[in-house]
């Protein structure tokens, strides 16, 4: 059951991938029109930072509760919905995702979830193809980023639909390559009350796998735990606490370089930014009070359902079928 899902879960990754490089390889023969920065609108201009604070809150409150990381849910809907360029809507994102990354990463180092010897080398080459991921990203004409966006998020509403988890995945061997780079631990389950010793395998495929990752996440600002997670529990055979522990952390890495061409190109907007991450993070501290309380698995398909949505937006927007 779990090779199955290991399967269907890599074989949903690598078809969105293809459509994201089939998008770009058609947009390289469309001529590039420019795209307005502003789209005009009759709201003040302190409207939308109130409204996307709002909104964002709100947000941070799903993201939680659903078990996806704020940026995932942040450009797609943002980019959807305000008269924001794509763009900026992207910056946005990346800086979202990784506020929420910066505050969890070192308390999850500091209790030995997030383990550094599984996350650097994944973390080197998804930082690099997120840099490539960016480039290209601000390249492309922003219809065409739309279609491959709205691409992507229904391709990870199949991935969230269709591909299972496993707490403690059976690795009965480690890989040539996961022991000569030593990676492998021991953390404390309280909920066992024992220590879970683990080891990892298919680390090639695995690396392989993260080049992709990579320059979606920075091509479309949307972080990347959606995919991290699926990558490191169920092909790299990492325990299910551990895989997201380090993809809280390969976040604060990922994002970061990524973040940096969007800065350096100007795709950052102050106006933007300081609402969105002051909305997420307050979202998600009422958001974990909240989760005690509620139905994890009904609280999923709302979040499923929102990204539904905005991905088939996205797609119809980037078609210039729904302006």
């Amino acid at each position: 059951m779990l090779k199955q899902n290991f399967r269907l879960a890599l074989l949903l990754l690598v078809i969105t991938g293809l459509f994201v490089i089939a998008i770009t390889a058609w947009a390289s023969t469309e001529p590039a029109a420019a795209a307005p920065v502003v789209t005009q609108s009759s709201m003040p201009w302190w409207g939308w930072p109130l409204l996307l604070f709002v909104v964002t809150f709100v947000l941070g409150i799903v993201a939680v509760l659903g078990g996806v990381g704020g940026g995932v849910l942040f450009v797609p809907i943002i980019g959807g919905f305000f008269p924001f360029h794509i763009d900026f809507v992207r910056g946005a994102g990346l800086l979202v995702a990784l506020a929420g990354a910066l505050a969890a990463g070192p308390g999850l180092l500091k209790k030995g979830m997030a383990d550094l010897r599984l996350a650097i080398p994944v973390a080197l080459i998804a930082s690099s193809c997120a840099i490539v991921g960016a480039m290209l990203g601000l390249a492309l004409p922003a219809k065409v980023v739309n279609i491959a966006l709205g691409g992507t998020i229904l391709g990870i509403v199949a991935i969230m639909l269709m591909a299972k988890k496993s707490e403690y995945p059976d690795v009965k061997q480690a890989d040539n390559l996961s022991s000569a780079l030593r990676i492998s631990g021991v953390y404390y389950e309280p909920s066992l009350g024992e220590n879970i010793n683990w080891k990892i395998h298919r680390t090639p495929q695995g690396l392989a796998t993260f080049i992709i990752i990579g320059v979606m996440a920075g091509m479309f600002g949307l972080g990347a735990g959606w995919a991290n997670v699926p990558v490191l529990n169920l092909m790299m055979g990492a325990p299910l606490k551990v895989s997201v522990a380090t993809s809280k952390f390969l976040l604060s890495i990922t994002d970061t370089s990524a973040a940096w061409i969007y800065v350096n190109n100007g795709a950052v907007l102050p106006m933007m930014v300081v609402p969105s991450i002051i909305g997420i993070m307050l979202g998600s501290i009422v958001g974990v009070k909240i989760l005690a309380k509620t139905k994890p698995a009904a609280i999923r398909y709302m979040v499923i359902g929102l990204l539904l949505f905005a991905g088939l937006r996205a797609l119809l927007k980037g078609l210039e079928i729904w302006n």
